[in-house]
């Protein structure tokens, strides 16, 4: 009996060695760029949106609305406190809607760990998220004209942890923070990946990702719901995925679904939203992330 859990210890061992030696590169520069740019760029970024917003920009500001919420390194629970603030000087719920969609979606950290998933699977991250963010924000401005969308009552800016006067010493804390809250997720994703690699058989994987593709599509955008923890922790199991067959289709549908549905991104927004709204929105995403997979497996 010992003989057998260690040799199934050496075995996932092995999977987990070696897909943290792929991938720890990519977390480990993601937090780097991630840190920097929220220390010592986040008030610039988010200046950005009132620009737009003096800028008068119509429908069209919905467009860098969205490219400034992926550039916007903060989680939900600090974007909405910055939503509020914006909210408060006049600013429309479309620029927010498509700010906070894309922002709940993908931020410059996780932008970074995707590359590893390949230049392929990193351009159609990008793009769907950017597209996400600009489809939300039409849909607030057509559909709710002279309504409003979000409540932010209650609501305010929260102090920014960064506040060591020594520059560096801003940096080196930022990326503590940034390794404590991420580091668990993104060994407990090695190790779910290297269980799976070990113990599910691949002709169990193809049958339910790779010979359905339209079962696959419905499966990823579902299972993206409970699974999803922590960007960084889901990227070594779409590798594996990935390598064993799973449609880039289905693997746009659970990067969809999975950050938009996070349990602690739900709470957030249930409180803005209201449960009308709350329910169109998760209604949006689901069928968002159907209708991206699919056009990504017509194009892959």
């Amino acid at each position: 009996m010992l003989d057998i859990l260690h040799r199934e210890f050496v075995y996932v061992w092995y999977y987990f060695e070696v897909q943290l030696r792929q991938i720890v590169f990519y977390w480990a520069l993601g937090i780097v760029i991630g840190s920097v740019i929220s220390v010592f760029g986040k008030q610039k970024i988010h200046s950005l949106m009132t620009v737009i917003q003096d800028k008068h920009l119509g429908a069209f500001g919905i467009i860098p609305a969205s490219l400034i919420g992926i550039a916007s390194p903060l989680c939900m629970y600090g974007t909405i406190p910055i939503a509020a603030s914006f909210s408060q000087k006049g600013m429309r719920d479309d620029y927010l809607a498509a700010f906070m969609m894309s922002s709940i979606l993908l931020n410059p950290q996780l932008l970074i760990y995707s590359a590893a998933l390949g230049n392929f699977a990193l351009c159609v991250r990008f793009i769907s998220c950017f597209l996400c963010g600009i489809a939300a924000g039409l849909v607030v401005r057509f559909c709710f004209k002279e309504k409003r969308f979000f409540n932010f009552d209650g609501f305010s800016e929260r102090a920014s942890h960064d506040t060591d006067p020594n520059p560096f010493m801003r940096l080196l804390k930022n990326i503590g923070r940034n390794i404590k809250a991420t580091g668990p997720y993104f060994l407990l994703g090695i190790l779910l990946s290297a269980l799976f690699q070990r113990y599910v058989p691949q002709d169990a994987f193809a049958s339910l990702f790779v010979n359905n593709r339209g079962f696959g599509l419905l499966m990823a955008a579902t299972i993206g719901v409970p699974l999803y923890a922590c960007g960084g922790g889901t990227i070594p199991l779409l590798q594996q995925w990935l390598s064993s067959g799973m449609s880039m289709g289905s693997a746009t549908a659970f990067m969809i679904t999975g950050p938009a549905t996070k349990i602690t991104n739900l709470g957030a927004l249930k409180i803005v939203l209201g449960i009308k709204h709350f329910a169109m929105y998760f209604a949006f995403v689901m069928l968002y992330a159907l209708v991206s997979g699919f056009i990504v497996n017509l194009i892959a």
